[in-house]
């Protein structure tokens, strides 16, 4: 059997590899038209920032090492110009020396993988604008630095990427603007988590420049479509990727819904012996089973080897995916997985968010807050999806949320989960068990939450409610929530006949326990309609007025 597979990063190196291991006697020939194959994309703006010296560790194995180990051969730069699946053969050019020739396949892999969206903005080819794509690329920004030494940059885009490309560039001296199209930054987070994170970020003094996009490109400064201009040396494009699908659209390659190709659980297109996987394929939802298009670097490793053990007769099957993704930004991390809030309002779930703010350490063993958004389906009461902005442990708790969802977890299940403690890894409550408290007693023991933005929509509303300040004086007196008064906790049940136990209630303190505490005491006396405000007064401040 020859098997022939288009693209040798991460998808089609893992198919073929998945393949010889399945079949040592078959042909496999990879053919990429880029001169790196096997890299670490996601480690590119490490590079460039200086945390990793020699890119030669983002490009541990070469054709080479294919060859000797797998007995596979790579041919870098040999571009697929066509794919006749009527005849399984594809048309190659080698770049290197423009000939052109023609290769039969029984079996082939389509990991063409994916292209940076380019906007249509005057100046976007000059020399000091860049798209990190590829190795190359990374080389280039380094060079271009290294040998141009630019004083002030500007980064279009508050993805993985543009944030990553922000930490890198100031490592190396650099001033960095960030303009962002959309009125929230970080598209992987819902408005109150980007804002959240936009309030720590102000704390570092990093502006950011929103509800505009760059329209001219100089060498010295770039102009904004609200007219403003900015000092820029260079620039860097971090405004997304496209499938490639060209070349298999061309040949009558089904296109999905979501404009990436079409694949079934096992990588297989709607053309016999064809299969795709990585940056160019739709997936799905674990949770709606709907197409999805999430170009992710573990997705890619995982569809890959599907491919390759699907197209040598093996049984694996894709399972769908949660869109967990992760980045980390000076010394905090950011992470989601599941269903947005948006997303879930789109897909028609009637549902209950809550927000938790806690600490992922005790304070003695130097402990730091974490902000968890979680999202629950209040039909089901399983958990939809997870969003945190915090500094350390969010990785482990991001991925326990991710596990729970997979698996259809309901929120009652959290509290019960047996994670691993020890004070200088976790408290004894974890904040995946308070997430699950707090689900579980809006949905089950008359203890409503209600949102930062639910809340000001009943203040500006003029509606009739109290809100109470759980909170002591001195807190009270600093800043507090529009319209509240202040009873501390301890001294609320002496204050109980002042307040009216008919009109609708929220309590709130710094973070949210205590404000639950004061719920607790006015609901056993009796009050009707008490909420707790999600995230307390710190989240509210934070999120406010972004």
């Amino acid at each position: 059997m020859r098997i022939l597979v288009i693209g040798a990063v991460a998808a089609g190196t893992s198919a073929a590899a998945k393949a010889r291991r399945n079949d040592d006697k078959a042909e496999i020939v990879i053919y990429e038209k880029d001169r790196d194959i096997s890299y670490s994309g996601c480690g590119l703006p490490y590079y460039i920032g200086g945390d990793i010296e020699d890119i030669s560790e983002l490009t541990p194995r070469d054709s080479i090492f294919f060859k000797k180990k797998y007995n596979i051969d790579i041919y870098t730069g040999h571009e697929v110009q066509k794919l006749d699946p009527e005849n399984k053969e594809l048309t190659v050019k080698n770049l290197n020396t423009n000939e052109v020739f023609c290769d039969r396949y029984d079996k082939l892999v389509m990991a063409t993988g994916a292209s940076p969206f380019v906007p249509n903005v005057k100046g976007i080819d000059g020399d000091n604008v860049f798209f990190l794509r590829n190795v190359q690329s990374a080389r280039n920004v380094r060079s271009f630095i290294e040998k141009r030494k630019p004083k002030h940059a500007v980064i279009a885009g508050t993805g993985f990427i543009g944030f990553e490309m922000l930490e890198n560039l100031l490592a190396v001296g650099i001033n960095v603007s960030i303009v962002e199209k959309m009125s929230k930054i970080t598209p992987n987070l819902d408005e109150d988590m980007a804002a959240f994170l936009e309030s720590a970020l102000a704390k570092k003094n990093i502006a950011i420049i929103k509800n505009t996009s760059i329209v001219e490109i100089h060498e010295n400064k770039v102009v904004l479509e609200d007219g403003r201009e900015i000092e820029s040396n260079m620039v860097v494009m971090a405004t997304g990727v496209k499938p490639n699908i060209a070349l298999a659209k061309e040949a009558g390659v089904e296109i999905g819904v979501a404009g990436a190709i079409k694949v079934n659980n096992k990588m297989q297109t709607n053309i016999k012996d064809v299969y795709a996987c990585g940056d160019c394929i739709e997936t799905f939802s674990v949770i709606t089973g709907k197409p999805v298009y999430r170009p992710l670097g573990s997705t890619a490793n995982k569809t890959g080897r599907i491919a390759g053990d699907a197209l040598t007769g093996g049984n694996l099957e894709y399972r769908g995916n949660l869109s967990t993704g992760i980045f980390k930004l000076f010394d905090m991390t950011i992470a989601n997985t599941g269903l947005s809030e948006r997303e879930a309002i789109v897909e028609g779930y009637d549902i209950v968010i809550c927000h938790n703010i806690k600490s992922d350490k005790p304070d003695y063993f130097h402990g730091k807050e974490m902000a968890i958004k979680a999202i629950a389906d209040k039909a089901t009461q399983k958990l939809l999806g997870v969003q945190i902005v915090g500094y350390e442990g969010v990785d482990k708790r991001i991925d326990v949320f991710a596990t729970l969802i997979t698996y259809g977890a309901k929120v009652s299940d959290l509290f019960h989960l047996d994670l691993a403690y020890a004070p200088p890894f976790s408290t004894t409550k974890d904040p995946v068990h308070y997430t699950g408290m707090i689900l579980d007693n809006a949905l089950n023991n008359n203890r409503p939450i209600i949102t930062a933005k639910d809340a000001q929509r009943l203040v500006n509303k003029d509606e009739k409610i109290q809100v109470i300040d759980a909170r002591v004086n001195k807190q009270y007196g600093e800043s507090h929530v529009d319209t509240a008064i202040n009873i501390p906790q301890d001294k609320l049940r002496k204050e109980l006949e002042t307040l009216d136990k008919d009109v609708l209630t929220i309590t709130y303190c710094n973070k949210g326990v205590t404000g639950n505490a004061a719920q607790n005491i006015l609901i056993n006396h009796g009050f009707k309609n008490v909420y707790n405000l999600s995230g307390g007064h710190k989240f509210y401040k934070a999120t406010k007025d972004k």
